[in-house]
C-alpha cells in the first residue's frame, strides 16, 4: 500500500472558484450521499499550474448505478467502460467510478478466479451480457491513481477535505516540469501506443521535458504506434493541432523518430525541408493562440487542410456528378 502525499487546502493554489460550478455540484452531491468524490485528471494539473481546464472530470467511489440514482440527468455510458455522463445544457461532466487494472486470466485454465463485478444494484434497463466485465473492475482511489497514464496526471482533489492527493509523485514532476509515466513506460507504452504520441504532445502543450526513460521507452517502442487504430490516432492528431502547440509536437515527433511511422510523408518532408510543414503549422498555432477561432471553429476538414498542402498533398473538390448516370 503507497502512502499517499495529501496537500492540505492552505498549501496548494487550486480554488473552489476556479472549478466549473456544475462540477462542484456533481462533487458536493457525491459527498452528500456518503461516496468519496474526487477532481481528477487533467483538471487538477492544470488548476495547480494556473491553467483553465478544458474539462472537469470524476472520480467517485459510487458505482454507475449509484450516480444515477443521485442524478435525474444522468446517462450510463460504455460498453468496457461504464461511464456516467451528468448532463447540464450542452455541458456534460463525465463521472467514473474509481478503477484497478485486472490483467487477463491465462487461457483454458480451469479454476481461474472469476472476474469481480459490479454489485447488483437496480437499474432502469437489464444489464447487457455483451458488457466486458474483467475490464469494469472497481478498485480503490489508491489503485485507480496507478492505472492513468503520467504522473501528472494522477493527481486527485479531494471535495470532502479540499486537499490534493498524490500517490504517484504528480506534485514532485510538475515542480520539476516533466512527463513521467506511471510504472514502466515500456510495460505502459505496450499495453496503449497512443501513449507515446499522447506523452509528446502534452509535454509540447505545457512546455515540460519527457523524463529520460519515457523518452527511451518511446524511441525504442515507436514501431508499436502502427498497431493502434488509425481511428484513435486521427483523433490524437487533431488534437494535436487544435491544441497551439503544433509545431512542437511535430518537431518532438520527428526527433523522438515517431513520426516516421505515424506519418512518414510529413517525416521526410521535415528532414528535406523543414520550414514549409513546421511553418505552416506555425502559423496555424499563432492563429489559435490569438484568439482569433475557437478549438470548435478549427474543423477537422482545415486542420486537415494546413497539414496536407504543405506535404503537397492535392486537395480537390469531388467532380458533380451528370445528370442521368449513377
Amino acid at each position: 500500500m503507497t502512502v499517499p502525499v495529501i496537500v492540505p487546502r492552505a498549501d496548494h493554489p487550486i480554488s473552489r472558484k476556479d472549478i466549473d460550478s456544475d462540477a462542484l455540484r456533481v462533487l458536493y452531491r457525491l459527498h452528500q450521499g456518503q461516496h468519496a468524490a474526487y477532481l481528477v485528471g487533467g483538471s487538477v494539473r492544470d488548476l495547480i499550474l494556473g491553467r483553465r481546464p478544458k474539462d472537469f472530470d470524476i472520480g467517485t467511489s459510487a458505482h454507475p448505478y449509484q450516480i444515477k440514482r443521485l442524478f435525474r440527468n444522468c446517462w450510463i455510458i460504455g460498453r468496457r467502460f461504464r461511464l456516467a455522463h451528468i448532463k447540464f445544457g450542452a455541458k456534460t461532466i463525465e463521472v467514473a467510478t474509481f478503477r484497478k487494472n485486472v490483467p487477463d486470466p491465462p487461457p483454458d485454465v480451469e479454476g481461474a478466479p472469476a472476474p469481480v463485478e459490479e454489485p447488483a444494484v437496480v437499474a432502469s434497463s437489464p444489464p447487457d451480457p455483451n458488457i466486458i466485465h474483467r475490464d469494469n473492475t472497481f478498485g480503490t482511489p489508491e489503485e485507480d491513481a496507478f492505472r492513468r497514464d503520467f504522473t501528472i496526471n494522477g493527481l486527485f482533489y479531494d471535495i470532502a477535505t479540499f486537499s490534493v492527493i498524490d500517490y504517484v509523485s504528480g506534485l514532485e514532476d510538475l515542480t520539476n516540469r516533466l512527463i513521467r509515466t506511471i510504472g514502466d513506460p515500456e510495460v505502459r507504452f505496450r499495453e496503449d501506443p497512443v501513449r507515446m504520441l499522447r506523452a509528446v504532445a502534452l509535454a509540447a502543450r505545457l512546455g515540460f521535458t519527457i523524463d529520460r526513460d519515457t523518452a527511451e521507452a518511446i524511441r525504442f517502442l515507436r514501431g508499436e504506434i502502427v498497431k493502434s487504430s488509425p481511428a484513435r490516432i486521427l483523433d490524437e492528431l487533431y488534437k494535436v493541432l487544435r491544441q497551439g502547440a503544433s509545431r512542437q509536437t511535430f518537431q518532438m515527433l520527428y526527433d523522438l523518430g515517431l513520426l516516421a511511422y505515424l506519418l512518414p510523408e510529413a517525416e521526410k518532408t521535415i528532414s528535406e525541408e523543414g520550414e514549409r510543414l513546421l511553418g505552416s503549422l506555425s502559423r496555424l498555432d499563432d492563429y489559435r493562440n490569438a484568439g482569433l477561432a475557437t478549438p470548435e471553429d478549427l474543423t477537422n476538414p482545415l486542420l486537415m487542410g494546413t497539414l496536407l498542402v504543405p506535404l503537397g498533398v492535392p486537395l480537390r473538390r469531388a467532380a458533380p456528378r451528370r445528370r442521368g448516370r449513377p
